[in-house]
């Protein structure tokens, strides 16, 4: 481990570490080693040697940790009592950062693909409990996961419970055994619920999006950076309707997407480049490749691009059939498809890397169904109400095979309401952990 020199920001220090961790855990002394950065948080005028630890575990998968300023957030509330760790999961931020310009190092696309296979949940769990005896001294820590990072925590009790003191999901419980297919066959009806309930709120959105799509159909555009927006692009916006504000900011989207020009009508240069900033994969590239691995447990099957094939039995998300009609154009939601993989230039190269993975078979069990019946950890999951990323079904059943999880669910926060409520839903998470509510 290395640590850099401490530094400030408004009411916290702030301290670099680095750590080096094995590819292959099952390898741990003969394999490649990939490097690991963290960053500790600790509120001014505390003493950290003094405080338990809070390991964070971000959503995606493909994000590193967030950059806060300060004591934003939910973080006000947890340095009143913790040393934070905010650790950028491997592949992610600074931890061995992966994407169409460093994944050719790996060689070949199947030596890509191969490579790719350690980047989910197990082996960021064992790369936890690598890191945590060199900063604790071997004390156990409480974790908070957001999104993925629920899924991690979840893998976590069942794999290495000694190492937590208590551990806290919000938006974050998966299914224990559905298929990536039941995943998504859950989740189409939630995109359309959550686009009734868009085109409800703003119904003059109805004529925009199909005017948007119509054009997009006969006039593919090329976005900032050479990305190829069409009418599946367009739709896939529809990942704003997941968060608190997200049906808000697709709505002044498209509010102004088009200007005259002397050609006629077009959609403008602030139009297509608002879009870019939402669509393109060039800050987290890891997210689309290995996005569907995140439900992969049967070993003998592979993922075949699951959301892509369960789109193809949902009428109201084609495209071509609705522009036909009269109905409201419906966004898609959380899904990865192959023509990501033309569509986006941080992706393209990396297309036959993706079609590996998809293919791959000898995908592990993520969950242990019996260690989590038998679960001693405190653990405490907000779950919300009409999540649209993670089925609130699948997470209550989750919840009813955890020993002793205790649930928080509500409706007044959307997936990301760790963000969005801050320092209130992280009191509540800790306040079921100690059985104080």
């Amino acid at each position: 481990m290395t640590s850099s020199a401490s530094y400030r920001q408004p009411g916290v220090v702030i301290t670099d570490h680095r750590f080096t961790v094995p590819l292959d855990h099952a390898r741990p002394d003969g394999g490649e080693r990939i490097e690991l950065y963290a960053r500790e948080l600790v509120a001014t005028g505390k003493d950290p040697e003094s405080l338990p630890w809070l390991l964070y575990l971000e959503g995606g998968p493909g994000f590193g940790a967030r950059r806060f300023v300060g004591r934003q957030a939910w973080l006000e509330r947890a340095l009143a009592e913790y040393r934070v760790l905010l650790l950028d999961q491997r592949g992610t931020g600074r931890s061995t950062p992966l994407n169409r310009q460093t994944l050719p190092l790996r060689g070949t696309p199947a030596q890509q693909a191969e490579y790719l296979a350690h980047f989910r949940a197990d082996s960021i769990v064992r790369d936890a409990e690598t890191i945590r005896p060199l900063l604790t001294g071997g004390a156990p820590w409480t974790v908070l996961g957001q999104s993925f990072g629920g899924f991690c925590v979840t893998h976590y009790l069942g794999a290495a419970p000694e190492g937590l003191t208590a551990a806290l999901i919000t938006g974050g419980l998966p299914s224990l055994d559905a298929t990536a297919t039941e995943v998504y066959e859950a989740a189409y009806p939630r995109m359309e619920r959550k686009n009734r309930e868009h085109y409800a709120r703003y119904p003059m959105d109805v004529e925009r999006a199909r005017r948007i799509a119509a054009h997009l159909h006969d006039h593919p555009a090329e976005l900032p950076g050479g990305y190829r927006l069409t009418v599946e692009a367009f739709q896939s916006l529809g990942l704003l309707l997941g968060v608190s504000d997200g049906s808000h900011q697709l709505h002044y989207l498209l509010e102004d997407a088009f200007v005259p020009t002397t050609a006629g009508p077009a959609l403008s240069d602030a139009f297509l480049e608002a879009v870019h900033a939402q669509l393109s994969f060039a800050g987290h590239p890891l997210y689309a490749l290995i996005h569907e691995t995140i439900y992969a447990q049967d070993p003998a099957a592979p993922l075949g691009w699951a959301a892509d094939r369960v789109r193809a039995d949902q009428p109201r998300f084609d495209a071509a059939r609705t522009l036909k009609g009269d109905e409201p154009l419906y966004f898609t939601g959380e899904t990865v498809h192959p023509w990501h993989f033309d569509c986006d230039p941080a992706l393209a190269p990396l297309r036959e890397t993706a079609a590996l993975l998809a293919a791959r078979t000898g995908w592990t069990p993520l969950y242990d169904p019996a260690r989590l019946a038998a679960n001693e950890v405190p653990v405490a999951a907000a779950v919300y109400h009409d999540d649209m990323y993670v089925d609130t079904a699948h997470s209550l059943a989750t919840a009813r095979a955890v020993r002793g999880l205790r649930t928080w669910v509500t409706d007044e926060f959307d997936h990301d309401g760790v963000r969005a409520g801050g320092p209130r839903v992280l009191d509540r998470l800790l306040a079921l952990v100690r059985e104080e509510v």
